[in-house]
């Protein structure tokens, strides 16, 4: 096991799969000669060369593009978004070609490619730099969607999205990338569309992904201390395939769930577990789900505004209380 950051987790698995297999490529915006806006693809140029590093203009569809073809006739390709929200500009090229080119040739053609991007408030980058547009994507038959919270998921679900045969988006948080977290030095996979488990409980089932999965293990270890409650931590670590089975699973168990994204409420990922739940669940919960967002306005730039806009570890802590006093169970806070 070693010791690193999200970051670093990144860096190494990308620079182990180039020497692992000589088709997987990296392309992107500023990934080269800068070394990548959030320096993911330090040093890499200088090792492997133009022919695997390559910097694309900023046009996110021409890329995109280049990107399926080369997947369709057996490369690798790994593209490097700069933020989710430019991924909108290749909207066209992600949805009707790289998620449909399987069905629509009879499993005659794949493209096994991966598109890396960060997305996320709390940076001050304004409104069309702090989003988190993963429902876009999530909602596409097609496409694979995975969230890593932790460097350990980070390295397990790169591994996987690069060997995978079909076109996997690779969500990236700006405020994990510091984070710091043991991670196995064995080259192992992670199954895409499998959750984990990350704190086992018998009071409420807490489910997250990406940032919102480390601040509920935050919470649940900050209430086992307080109010003694003995909470279950879901992280869903793959938004398409979504693990329903995991998630009803534990419900079941506890009774009670709250949800947690950093995305906007309405029609959110928040909206789909919650529906699962109500699908496989309804005749053991105890208490209507509750889930926690973001606010419903454009990002702010304004720090105060931004901080009040994005979903806190007290609303996290809120609407759990309410949820176990709706069921008869008053905490220390209620």
């Amino acid at each position: 096991m070693s010791l690193i950051t999200y970051r670093q987790a990144l860096h190494d698995t990308l620079r182990a799969e180039m020497l692992r297999d000589e088709n997987v490529f990296l392309m992107g915006e500023e990934i080269g000669v800068f070394e990548g806006s959030y320096k993911i693809t330090a040093g890499l140029l200088a090792e492997f060369g133009e022919k695997r590093v390559r910097d694309t203009p900023i046009a996110e569809e021409g890329f995109a593009g280049a990107a399926i073809g080369a997947a369709m006739l057996g490369l690798r390709p790994v593209v490097e978004m700069m933020t989710i929200n430019f991924s909108m500009l290749a909207l066209d090229q992600i949805v009707n070609h790289a998620a449909k080119i399987y069905g629509m040739f009879g499993g005659q053609a794949r493209v096994p490619m991966v598109i890396r991007t960060p997305g996320g408030g709390g940076q001050q980058l304004g409104a069309t730099h702090s989003q988190n547009i993963e429902l876009y994507y999530s909602f596409v038959p097609g496409m694979k969607v995975v969230a890593p919270s932790t460097p350990a998921d980070a390295k397990a679900l790169l591994l996987a999205a690069i060997r995978d045969d079909d076109p996997v988006l690779f969500l990236e948080n700006l405020a994990l990338y510091n984070t710091k977290g043991e991670v196995p030095d064995d080259d192992t996979p992670a199954e895409i569309g499998r959750a984990a488990i990350t704190r086992s409980g018998t009071d409420l089932t807490l489910i997250g992904y990406s940032r919102m999965a480390n601040v509920a293990s935050g919470v649940a270890a900050e209430l086992a201390d307080s109010d003694g409650l003995d909470i279950e931590v879901v992280d869903l670590r793959s938004l398409r395939p979504l693990d329903r089975d995991t998630i009803i699973s534990s419900v079941r168990k506890t009774h009670a769930a709250v949800v947690l994204e950093d995305d906007w409420l309405t029609y959110g990922i928040g909206a789909e577990v919650a529906a699962s739940i109500s699908d496989g669940a309804f005749d053991d919960l105890d208490a209507p789900v509750r889930r926690v967002a973001m606010a419903e306005v454009p990002m702010p730039y304004a720090k105060p505004l931004e901080t009040a806009a994005l979903p806190s570890k007290d609303d996290v802590v809120g609407a759990i209380r309410q949820t176990l006093a709706a069921v008869g169970r008053r905490t220390a806070g209620v």
